[in-house]
């Protein structure tokens, strides 16, 4: 009877278990200038606290999950980026920057341990744990690519009191990895539709890494929300990707038909070599002077490009992934950002929803049908902007020469009439020693606004590095006046390798992770923090010739041949006098050196008469 109970018991609170769980998706289209789409993918899952913690897994992945108890790892911030957001045309960066990372692999977490030697022991437990599980190279940040922010990250999770003197924040960089399809298919295995049906079904390997920019997030966290029932724990995967619209809609394949009546067409990447575009199908400006048949000036297609879901993406979306929430309402799964005159075309049977105050509709993916969306030709030429940056950075080398060199940050504030205040996080291979006394900090705007570094950075951590055993961390607080621009430069010297320590494409340079902003708020009204990050560096180090030590291993070798060749057969060939050997007598040898001798001198002299006879005749 208490078997019975205790089974009753096991299984309510498995209900109220999941009842507690919660999945959304949505995919958000934003058109950007110069041709430039904007997809935004979103995917969030939440369980309770006591299933996490009991290992009752329904939309949080049990593969992460388990490293993630495993490690003891409180909060974890993952990033996979490549290409560069273009500031200047694309305006400011999506969700803030929150959710992007440097280029390559960026990784950080907040670890629960007692000590620093206990949290980097799991640190390391948790690199390698993730590095198998999605085949990225993150096992080698060692403690040389592992810093300890102090001002640039805060925990975004809800975390007690009492835990928070046990947390400790840990950052690692991988500029140098190539992010692929690799990485991207273990993130589809997260999901609980495992890309194959809802808006992740769009998400290809040809069509993702092909953009101009693109950035794959992964953030696990605790949530404690206000008035619930108690604490909950959410991963939050999110893909932002830039794509060319022109590029993406060149034809690489042929396309097949997925159902009976041949409606509906997914497209085969059989062919992945570009072709041109046909002379008919060029856009042309005809107002040029000098526009002809033969000559065409390409016309602006920001406002003139039309897109559909299976050009872009080669398929339309395969149904949705649980569109329906804990109270079985439909949500929306894909909006796009356009103004309210344009025309859209949908599939037939979604359900739209529509806010003529934010620009943006909003469409309910059918449970199995495909959808399909396009963009047509419009008659108006009204876009929706993005609201500009806050702060523009750009950062690049100084100096010539295989010693030492410089590096310099341009910040600049477009606001004209408010300050920015930011935190500016630096870290820098252990082989770059920079020169702190070199520091400089200085308004570009006009000469006489000129001011010293002591009024722009108003504060600085400084941890110098250690040959072979951690990099430099540096971290400033800066402000940036009105309409200003600032330039940060320093000096640095460049360290001497050792031969075993250069990459097998040593002449290719070591690259220099991505500078970390974050911007400060202005006001208490400011809501989530702004993240921004500057390009990577590629720094060229003195580089042996590295075929001089095969020389050396040749010449070495062929010495030591032939002194061995003759030193051992020296050692083991047997000396003996000539009359000691059996049968043989020095007569008898004197005696052959003579015949040999007559013979040779017979044939001489015959041959000498034999000249003399022809010259008398």
């Amino acid at each position: 009877m208490r078997r019975f109970f205790r089974f009753l018991l096991s299984l309510l609170l498995t209900v109220i278990v999941t009842a507690d769980s919660d999945y959304h998706e949505q995919l958000v289209f934003e058109p950007l200038p110069q041709g430039s789409l904007l997809a935004s993918f979103n995917f969030k899952s939440q369980a309770s606290l006591q299933s996490f913690q009991k290992q009752h897994f329904r939309y949080i992945p049990r593969s992460l999950g388990q490293i993630i108890q495993h490690a003891k790892t409180q909060e974890l911030h993952l990033r996979f980026s490549s290409g560069r957001w273009d500031a200047e045309n694309w305006g400011a960066r999506p969700r803030g920057g929150t959710k992007e990372g440097g280029t390559g692999v960026e990784l950080w977490a907040w670890v629960e341990a007692e000590s620093d030697e206990e949290a980097f022991s799991r640190w390391i437990t948790l690199n390698n744990a993730l590095s198998g599980l999605f085949c990225a190279s993150l096992n080698f940040i060692d403690s040389t690519r592992t810093t300890r922010p102090v001002e640039s990250f805060e925990p975004t999770g809800d975390h007690a009191n009492a835990s928070l003197s046990k947390l400790h924040l840990l950052h690692g960089t991988l500029p140098r990895e190539v992010v692929c399809t690799e990485n991207l298919t273990p993130f589809l295995k997260l999901l609980p539709c495992k890309g194959k049906a809802g808006i992740s079904s769009l998400l290809d390997g040809h069509k993702l890494f092909d953009a101009s920019w693109q950035t794959m997030s992964i953030d696990v966290k605790p949530v404690c929300p206000t008035g619930g029932s108690g604490c909950l724990v959410e991963i939050e995967q999110t893909v932002d990707v830039v794509l060319d619209i022109e590029r993406s809609k060149r034809p690489r394949g042929e396309s097949r038909a997925l159902g009976n009546d041949n409606a509906v067409t997914d497209f085969m990447p059989d062919n992945p070599i570009p072709r041109p575009v046909p002379a008919d199908e060029l856009i042309c400006d005809t107002s040029k002077p000098y526009s002809s048949p033969e000559a065409c000036y390409p016309l602006d297609v920001s406002t003139t490009q039309t897109w559909s879901l299976s050009e872009i993406f080669g398929r339309p979306i395969k149904g949705s992934c649980l569109a329906s929430d804990t109270h079985g309402k439909a949500v929306e799964s894909v909006c796009i950002k356009v103004p309210n005159e344009h025309r859209i075309q949908i599939s037939e049977g979604t359900i739209e929803r529509t806010d003529p105050s934010k620009n943006q509709r909003c469409y309910v993916i059918p449970e199995s049908d495909h959808f399909e969306m396009t963009l047509p030709q419009q008659d108006s030429q009204a876009v929706v902007n993005r609201p500009p940056p806050s702060l523009y950075a750009s950062r690049s080398f100084t100096g010539h020469g295989q010693e030492r060199g410089g590096v310099q940050t341009l910040l600049t504030n477009p606001s004209p009439n408010t300050a920015i205040s930011f935190v500016y996080f630096e870290t820098l291979p252990w082989f770059m020693k920079p020169f702190m006394h070199t520091l400089k900090a200085e308004r570009l705007t006009s000469p006489s606004s000129s001011s010293s570094k002591d009024q722009i950075i108003t504060s600085m951590y400084y941890r110098p590095a250690l040959d072979r055993q951690r990099g430099t961390q540096l971290e400033l607080q800066i402000t940036v006046p009105p309409a200003s621009t600032v330039r940060l430069a320093y000096d640095f010297e460049k360290a001497i390798l050792r031969y075993t320590e250069y990459p097998p494409d040593a002449n290719r340079g070591f690259d220099v992770a991505p500078a970390v902003i974050r911007i400060l708020p202005t006001n208490a009204s400011s809501k989530g923090a702004v993240y921004l990050r500057t390009t990577s560096l590629l720094l060229s180090l003195p580089t042996p010739d590295f075929s001089m030590p095969y020389n050396v291993i040749i010449l070495t070798s062929t010495v030591m041949a032939l002194a061995f060749g003759s030193i051992y057969n020296l050692l083991v060939r047997r000396f003996v006098g000539a009359d000691e050997v059996e049968g043989l007598s020095l007569a008898k040898v004197k005696g052959r050196l003579r015949e040999v001798r007559e013979r040779l001198m017979r044939k001489f002299w015959s041959g000498k008469e034999e000249v003399q006879y022809v010259l008398d005749k």
